[in-house]
């Protein structure tokens, strides 16, 4: 796939062994600094063993990385929250003037916290990020239906079905507090003024993505004021699983 232009361009996928290549030698990291630290937010998700691999690679090249466990998700929390919140809340555990990156709901969170504070990051890396606002009537009109017949969904198949329609398979396995913080963060994506997010901004998305799909990159894009864009034709909504040392070689550039 021939490259758009220096901002915004697709990845075509590696072949092994130039993957491999990645992590040899001092050639491959020389700009990276000893010790240079990478702050993550996960997206909605009760573990994250699977970003087992992406940070093993990272960090065997000087890259120490801090996994923030996010309340209600990997740690414990019973309320309910807000996307304010968890931006205070990111805001208490990422030191100023630090590099952070948000994959999908973790990204909706650093997005509402570099709004609020533009010159919290030194950088912010985007991973098929949430926090991209579209309008959809089968949604609010079911969410409607919801409300009116709440009883119904105690039956099984129709919770499933309604899920299924809505596209909220997290929604089906969350708890009753983190159905409600899930329906406050899809809500909070029409607050979000992306015009003041004036952080550098690197966008990493995979074009197999049909969670966040690519077209929420490309609005991104345009609207965050200091960014540049890669497409990874190889890549799904969770990169961390599909391609492990792409997405760490991936990182590994932004932070050169």
């Amino acid at each position: 796939m021939k490259q758009m232009s220096h901002e915004v361009r697709k990845v075509a996928p590696k072949k092994p062994e130039e993957l491999n290549s990645v992590w040899n030698g001092e050639a491959k990291t020389k700009n990276l600094s000893k010790n240079k630290t990478l702050y993550i937010i996960h997206g909605w998700t009760y573990t994250v063993e699977p970003w087992t691999k992406t940070i093993e690679l990272l960090e065997k090249n000087n890259v120490s990385v801090k996994m923030l466990n996010v309340p209600g998700l990997t740690a414990p929390s019973t309320r309910v929250w807000t996307i304010k919140e968890y931006a205070a809340w990111a805001d208490k555990n990422i030191p100023t003037g630090s590099i952070a990156l948000g994959h999908s709901n973790g990204g909706r969170i650093l997005l509402n916290l570099c709004a609020a504070k533009p010159n919290k990051l030194q950088k912010l890396i985007l991973l098929d990020a949430a926090g991209v606002y579209e309008p959809s009537k089968k949604r609010d009109i079911l969410r409607k239906v919801a409300k009116l017949g709440a009883p119904l969904k105690k039956i099984a198949i129709i919770d499933k079905v309604f899920h299924k329609i809505t596209g909220s398979t997290d929604y089906q396995k969350a708890p009753e507090n983190m159905k409600q913080t899930l329906t406050n963060m899809l809500d909070s994506d029409k607050e979000l003024v992306l015009a003041k997010v004036t952080t550098p901004t690197a966008i990493l998305w995979g074009e197999d993505d049909t969670i966040t799909p690519p077209r929420q990159a490309h609005v991104l894009k345009r609207k965050l004021a200091d960014s540049t864009l890669n497409i990874h034709e190889d890549w799904t909504h969770a990169p961390y699983i599909s391609d492990p040392a792409g997405l760490a070689k991936a990182i590994l550039k932004e932070l050169k």
